[in-house]
């Protein structure tokens, strides 16, 4: 009988434990997640859940909602709320307990939308993004043509310019609504360190931003009308300057009476003015035309092109010069009035203020029979160095310049000598303007091409004025000291605005309601009966 022989296999306690180990091993990690819902509007919160199975729990989380690279969240099922319309793209990393890691990104994911946000809302949204420094967020508010010329270093240059004049942005102090042409109009009013501005953001029928400007808060208080000016002793009509695609509003204020009268055309400083040349609660040009109108000279005022077409000018940003913004609508005007029943063709005369100012000498040459010119704090220095004056003047105001005030003033130089090289591309905007307004602003002197007009001219300079100063002043005085055919006058106690203020002037200055002052407007009208 044969004998069967077993055999006991003896498998040790640590292979076993590896062998049941390996037979325990999880699933690989496998990341995934959902969203409710995929489609808000601004403001409203997306709630995420995670899905993610297999690797060995429990798990680290980094979310990124909105594909910036910079993790949002490490909670397992976080909720986040959008502050921006725009679609966004979300990634979720897991690490597991071992180490291991996987992700999941959604491309194009949540999709956000202004629609239930009103215009005010997206307003104050814009302004914030800036003073976060969010300005590609901001830029996403623009429409094609805004994000074209201003693109998002440009609105960081353009944003930290108006900080450097005005301070840091402490508050927003409200916002108010107006209608103009197809658009919707939205002034943000802020409160900076050293004054108060309007943000002004015009919105087109998509909700879009096609226009952003900084302009003084006009609610700041109410328009005095001067006591100087008699309305009794005027009326006023309304005219239309220029022809074609650029027809500008104007005003016609016009002495009672038998004419034919002596009249002035207003020629407006930067940026988008009105016919008023409103600034805060001022309207220095509405003054000029009662207070003249009421000695018997009559006046014409009109909305700046750059006021009136603010969306078709920036869309034409890489070829806009002043002869654009400015000289062909002065020339227009001459034309215009040449050309109304009682008003004496062969006395019309220029009154520029500011850019207005500097440019009225060329308007005079360019101009066969003009009567006279009239500058009103007429730069005689270029724009740019003026810019960076400016922003030293306004930061010195407290007595010292800290480092941060430092740091703004040198990226501002930086801009001013891009300017004067013109190291800049075709359609790139430094300062506000692209090359080609620059270059042709290259070799400008006013003072030089004044020398060489034989028309009467008078030159009037306040003394407290920051933006044009009295070094400006003496630049037509040198110029014109040889010839009979200028006066000059400065004023002790004015400012830009030519309203009388003590101590020095500051932005603040613009918000608190005031006149041209009077004597301005009796050496005007004394001037030009002289020129009979």
């Amino acid at each position: 009988m044969q004998r069967r022989i077993m055999r006991i296999v003896v498998i040790p306690l640590v292979v076993m434990l590896t062998l049941l180990a390996a037979c325990a091993q999880p699933a690989p990690l496998d990341t995934d997640f959902s969203a409710t819902p995929v489609e808000v509007e601004v403001g409203e919160s997306v709630e995420f859940a995670d899905a993610t199975e297999g690797g060995a729990s429990p798990y680290a989380y980094e979310w990124d909602f909105d594909n910036d690279g910079i993790a949002d969240s490490a909670e397992k099922d976080p909720s986040y709320t959008y502050s921006t319309a725009g679609t966004y793209t979300v990634s979720l990393k897991v690490i597991d307990t071992k180490g291991d890691t996987d992700a999941e990104t959604k491309e194009e994911y949540i999709t956000v939308t202004w629609a239930k946000v009103s215009l005010q809302e997206m307003a104050v949204a814009f302004v914030d993004f800036l003073r976060r420094g969010q300005y590609e967020e901001a830029v996403e508010m623009f429409d094609d043509t805004m994000s074209e010329i201003m693109a998002a270093p440009v609105l960081e240059q353009t944003w930290n310019t108006v900080v450097a004049q005005v301070g840091e942005l402490e508050a927003i102090m409200g916002t108010r609504t107006a209608k103009y042409d197809i658009y919707d109009l939205v002034f943000v009013t802020c409160s900076f360190a050293n004054a108060a501005l309007d943000v002004q953001l015009t919105y087109d029928d998509e909700r879009q931003v096609a226009g952003l400007f900084f302009i003084p808060p006009s609610g700041a208080g109410a328009y005095n009308h001067p006591q100087y000016a008699n309305a009794d002793s005027f009326t006023e009509t309304d005219l239309v300057v220029g022809t074609g695609e650029w027809r500008l509003p104007a005003t016609l204020t016009m002495p009672k009476g038998e004419g034919p009268f002596p009249a002035v055309i207003l020629v407006h400083g930067s940026g988008p003015n009105d016919r008023d040349e409103t600034v805060g609660s001022n309207k220095p040009f509405k003054d000029l035309a009662w207070g003249l109108a009421t000695s018997g000279i009559a006046v014409l005022r009109y909305e700046k092109r750059t006021k009136e077409y603010p969306t078709e000018l920036a869309a034409m940003i890489g070829t806009l010069t002043v002869r654009e913004e400015t000289i062909d609508d002065a020339l227009a005007a001459i034309d215009l009035l040449r050309e109304v029943e009682g008003i004496d063709a062969e006395r019309i005369f220029v009154l520029g203020h500011s850019l207005g100012g500097m440019l009225a000498p060329r308007i005079a040459a360019q101009s066969v029979g003009l009567a006279g010119v009239i500058i009103l704090a007429g730069p005689t220095r270029s724009l740019e160095d003026l810019i960076l004056e400016q922003i030293v003047y306004l930061a010195s105001l407290d007595g010292e310049i800290d480092a941060y005030e430092a740091t703004q003033i040198e990226q501002i130089r930086s801009l001013v000598n891009k300017v004067k090289e013109l190291d800049m591309g075709q359609d790139e905007v430094v300062l506000g303007a692209a090359r080609a307004y620059w270059q042709d602003m290259v070799g400008y002197d006013p003072a030089v091409i004044a020398q060489g007009l034989t028309m009467p001219m008078l030159i009037l300079q306040g003394e407290r004025d920051y933006q044009v100063t009295m070094q400006d002043f003496e630049g037509w005085a040198n110029s014109l000291q040889r010839q009979d055919n200028a006066t000059l006058k400065s004023y002790a106690d004015l400012n830009h605005l030519f309203i009388s203020g003590t101590d020095k002037s500051i932005p603040d200055e613009y918000s608190v309601p005031g006149n041209v002052a009077q004597i301005v407007i009796d050496d005007i009208v004394a001037w030009i009966s002289s020129q009979d």
